[in-house]
């Protein structure tokens, strides 16, 4: 298994990326990394003494503010565009970077192309489920498409079940559609046209409406909605969880010798919180629906968050879900618009 890194994609390039790799690499022997960008900064983390770890020197990369599609055509020679373009060639098995998101989505859709049937690809998030820590749920789209068709919301459905049966051994993954209310008859035009898709697909276990109150207790195994308000509430929840940590660590800190005492006591506890709230650790963001593995992770990632982003796309390719999604989607001709 082969994964080609975008070294200098994110706010911690090219140091946090390759420290995440060096740990990936000390554990996953099966594993190579074929590092893309700056070699001299590269080797700078030390990665000498690891058979698995290649590099491939690029001059250029893509930035933050970069406009994505006019970057993807332009800068031949920047660093996410070379990974991107020795996955289209099957030099490496996945794509994975930290950088611009918007640049990615091109990159994945433009330079490896949709699988066959699919009409728009959509990001997937994974998040713990806070009525049980030991589950997850996944969510999609989360912002690969601000404007989303119900044909497109029905195949998010049909894609995260698949990656919630392979990736998580999930039997009969529960769906939920991400609405203002459980009534069928809820919601916008959008939403109510998706239901009625939903409720006749038969790849999928549809459990009616959810509302976004309810996610985070385990409400469905994947809940799908439009881009845009994916992204809403996938900030939402970051927001929240850091804001909760911040007011915590205040009250602890501002508030006397006993509140200290009181959070020395209970510096366990709050530690299991924060690890729970943390949904990093459970990987990036899957851009599904393409010819290859395409994973996003936080432009702010550091070392951990990179090493569990590499976890999450071995264990992709282990489970060979997006073998099974293309063909699924080839010999299925009705789900193409």
């Amino acid at each position: 298994m082969r994964i080609a890194v975008d070294a200098m994609g994110g706010d911690n390039a090219p140091s946090e990326i390759v420290k995440g790799c060096i740990v990936a690499a000390k554990e996953f022997s099966d594993i190579t990394l074929v590092l893309y960008g700056k070699e001299e900064l590269i080797r700078q983390e030390g990665i000498e003494e690891f058979k698995n770890i290649e590099i491939v020197h690029t001059d250029e990369k893509i930035l933050s503010e970069d406009d994505p599609v006019r970057s993807i055509r332009r800068k031949k020679e920047a660093s996410m565009v070379k990974a991107a373009v020795s996955v289209k060639k099957g030099e490496n098995d996945a794509l994975f970077s930290a950088g611009n998101t918007g640049a990615l989505l091109a990159a994945g859709t433009l330079l490896i192309g949709r699988a066959k049937g699919v009409d728009r690809p959509g990001l997937l998030a994974t998040f713990p489920s806070l009525s049980d820590g030991d589950t997850v749920f996944h969510m999609i789209d989360v912002g690969a498409n601000a404007d989303s068709k119900p044909l497109n919301i029905n195949q998010y459905a049909t894609l995260g079940s698949l990656y919630s049966k392979r990736v998580h051994g999930k039997q009969a993954p529960t769906v939920g559609l991400l609405n203002n209310g459980t009534e069928e008859n809820k919601g916008s035009m959008l939403t109510k046209e998706a239901y009625q898709l939903l409720e006749k697909n038969p790849e999928i276990n549809f459990i009616g409406n959810v509302e976004a109150r309810e996610i985070l207790n385990g409400a469905a195994d994947v809940i799908v909605t439009d881009g845009f308000t994916g992204n809403a509430v996938l900030k939402t929840i970051e927001g929240t969880a850091i804001s909760m940590m911040g007011l915590l660590k205040d009250s602890i800190y501002n508030n006397g010798m006993k509140a200290k005492i009181g959070g020395l006591l209970l510096k366990d506890s709050l530690k299991n919180m924060k690890d729970l709230l943390d949904y990093s650790k459970h990987g990036g963001a899957v851009l599904f629906g393409l010819k290859a593995p395409v994973i996003k992770t936080h432009g702010s990632a550091t070392e951990e968050p990179v090493y569990y982003t590499i976890r999450q796309i071995r264990d992709m390719l282990q489970s060979h879900v997006l073998e099974e999604l293309i063909d699924y989607f080839e010999h299925n001709e009705e789900q193409m618009p």
